[in-house]
């Protein structure tokens, strides 16, 4: 069924990209974010992953819950602490809540500005949760049973 400008639906309103200009925005987009499940299977496997977590929230949300590993350093410390803590030569990779927050985009965007290579970790500490994943809080290790709208269910590869 073909369609006339007239009947175009909400979705191809404003065509979609060229080819070559999704490729370049899609690639893009990888240089710039990591997937929790990702960041998780690195940190898993043993070893150096390569890269240092950096979680860029208050205090407070730190001791209620952090990916094991993670360096603390609140967004507005970046500027005044980050040279201290964090070793220019090692990516790094920030996180704050979820999706509904941009705390991590701006530790990213005030790291980049001071000369280290970042990446925003999507879905934050929510997803990391969400996903089933261990994290440590003040009280100790913990982990909740994955959300199956979000990992399967079995904790396994979710195939992407």
């Amino acid at each position: 069924m073909t369609t006339t400008s007239t009947q175009v639906n909400p979705v191809l309103r404003t065509p979609p990209a060229t080819p070559a200009a999704a490729a370049a925005y899609f690639s893009a987009s990888l240089a710039f974010h990591a997937d929790v499940s990702d960041v998780a299977a690195a940190l898993a496997a043993g070893g150096d992953p390569g890269f240092v977590v950096l979680d860029s929230r208050s205090t407070a949300a730190w001791d209620q819950g952090h990916v094991p590993g993670a360096v603390h350093l609140p967004t507005a410390l970046v500027p005044e602490q980050a040279d201290r803590l964090l070793d220019r030569s090692v990516p790094v990779v920030t996180y704050c809540w979820g999706p509904g927050c941009n705390g991590a985009t701006r530790a990213a965007l005030a790291l980049a500005e001071r000369g280290f290579q970042v990446k925003e970790m999507l879905g934050g500490f929510e997803y990391w949760v969400r996903e089933g994943f261990a994290y440590e809080t003040w009280e100790g290790p913990a982990r909740r049973t994955p959300d199956p709208l979000t990992a399967p269910a079995e904790g396994g590869d979710c195939g992407c």
